[in-house]
């Protein structure tokens, strides 16, 4: 038994890398790609059924993933855009939720308003990793993507929230809008306390523990876990409880981590984080045979109408909500229109159209009971089919039609990203030869290495203040040989490793040295990729 699941586990991880391989030669983003392959795969005659166990998302794909993109979210934008990430992350999930449940209740025969709220708290909330994986390669401000960033990792919590009050009004025929207010207030702010109290825990852990890089990504790892566990064994939101410490872990992460640490914890997120995401993507398209089959009384016909007319509803929702969300804020406070700068009716339409569902609406729609009351849950498996189909929808309609929207509406993106590089590099130097002058005065003036080095970070400040300024003769012909350059140095990378190789063959020197400069061949090729 555990050498077939051991097997199938090794067989889904092969096959979401080959995969995902393919989706690079296509062009597809690969949350895409993978439902669509999970989904034919899924129908092959002879394929053996997997059943997609919504504790083992909630419990092992969840906390990680959430933690990841937190980690990898600016605090300082994510509360500078927290108007904006709160009404799309609580406002927009809450909007939903009751749209699809009216909708649903006057659609659906016998379909109840609770039924309709519990249904609309499950498809409520975008994926984070879809919508990001889709936008990453296309030209679309940092502004959009840090909103959609901050909604995505902010909305799983409201949107489960909403459907554990749902599901309880469902089980016990009983809902009081007073009480719900009040806990949902409480167990949202008490995730995020249990957060900041580990995170701050995890936090003296780093800094004042002799750890090694090794120690230090081990326990990164175990981190969102015992963030999420203790949140949820106390009835409180898991969730905020991991953005909550994977936030702040993250700002405070240039105190705790060492350079070794940083490197080797990112490599090692990196990976887990695509086979993770890539897992639960495939696990998605798998689940539609049981869906199917699971529909009972529904004829295939009716139950897909119900989906599309759900999933048209969601989407449509989502972009009533977005432009009064983005605009109305900005006409009642001068305050804001001072602060923030117009988003432009297009940025806003590309978040609209951002809405993408994944893992966690499925996963919410399977930990739906079987039995309610000592009877079949009501109209479980077309809740599990519309969910499906929702997730199908604005995945591949949405996700697909995304980039050729963006070309479309020919967005201008004035990030001035390279105005800023130019800054941080002409600080660094200047801060550099000011060390240099304060302290190594006499040796930068007599000892060549100390000299050269010196010259060096001048000529860096110097050709950094020039660009800035626009003051360099002939900018443009020199710039026609930046992308040469670079290509030339990229070229000599190759040459040292050639030599090394060479040295290794012959044994010149011990493997161990031999690594030890490979490696930084390795960091300085990452370095000028970038």
């Amino acid at each position: 038994m555990l050498q077939d699941n051991l097997l199938l586990i090794i067989a889904l991880l092969m096959g979401v890398s080959l995969l995902s391989v393919l989706s690079r030669k296509l062009n597809i983003s690969y949350p895409i790609f993978l439902v669509l392959a999970g989904l034919v795969i899924g129908i092959i005659p002879g394929i053996p059924h997997i059943s997609l166990n919504p504790d083992l998302v909630f419990i092992i794909f969840l906390p990680p993933l959430l933690y990841s993109a937190a980690w990898n979210t600016s605090w300082n934008d994510f509360w500078f855009y927290k108007r904006s990430i709160g009404l799309l992350a609580f406002g927009l999930v809450i909007f939903t939720a009751g749209a699809v449940a009216v909708v649903a209740h006057k659609v659906i025969p016998g379909f109840s308003l609770s039924l309709g709220f519990l249904l609309g708290g499950i498809i409520s909330p975008p994926d984070a990793i879809a919508a990001t994986s889709v936008l990453q390669n296309l030209k679309v401000s940092r502004r959009a993507v840090t909103v959609l960033e901050g909604e995505s990792l902010v909305n799983d919590a409201s949107s489960l929230i909403v459907f554990r009050f749902s599901l309880a009004a469902v089980l016990t025929g009983q809902f009081s809008l007073w009480k719900a207010e009040v806990s949902f207030f409480e167990v949202a702010l008490m995730g995020i306390v249990i957060g900041l109290i580990i995170g701050h825990i995890m936090y003296a852990v780093h800094r004042f523990l002799p750890t090694t890089p090794s120690i230090d990504t081990a326990i990164n790892l175990i981190t969102p876990y015992l963030l999420y566990v203790t949140a949820e064994h106390f009835h409180y939101s898991g969730v905020l409880s991991v953005v909550t410490g994977g936030l702040f872990l993250s700002f405070r992460s240039h105190e705790i981590f060492s350079y070794g640490s940083r490197l080797q914890s990112q490599s090692v997120w990196n990976t887990l984080v695509f086979l993770l995401n890539g897992v639960v993507f495939i696990l998605i398209g798998l689940q539609l045979p049981f869906i199917v089959e699971g529909l009972g009384d529904y004829s295939l016909r009716d139950a897909i109408r119900y989906a599309v007319i759900i999933s048209v509803v969601t989407i449509v929702v989502r972009l009533l909500w977005i432009y009064p969300a983005a605009y109305i804020p900005r006409w009642l406070s001068s305050r804001i229109r001072k602060q923030e700068p117009d988003p432009g009716w297009k940025g806003v339409l590309v978040v609209g159209w951002s809405g993408m569902r994944g893992v966690v609406s499925l996963a919410s729609a399977l930990s739906i009971p079987l039995l309610a009351n000592g009877v079949e849950f009501p109209h479980r498996n077309l809740i599990l089919f519309i969910t499906f189909i929702v997730i199908l929808c604005t995945l591949v309609l949405q996700g697909l039609s995304l980039p050729w929207m963006i070309r479309l509406l020919k967005l201008e993106v004035q990030e001035n990203g390279e105005m800023q590089e130019l800054n941080i590099r002409l600080k660094l130097a200047e801060a550099s030869i000011d060390y240099m002058e304060e302290n190594y005065s006499e040796e930068s003036a007599t000892v060549e290495p100390f000299r050269r080095l010196k010259e060096r970070y001048e000529r860096m400040a110097e050709n950094a203040n020039k660009r800035l300024t626009k003051t360099e003769e002939k900018e443009s012909d020199i710039a026609a040989y930046i992308p040469e350059y670079r290509r030339m140095l990229l070229e000599l990378i190759e040459v040292r490793r050639t030599e090394l190789e060479k040295m290794r063959r012959n044994r010149e020197y011990n493997d161990e040295l031999i690594r030890s400069k490979e490696y930084e061949l390795d960091l300085e090729e990452a370095r000028m990729r970038r």
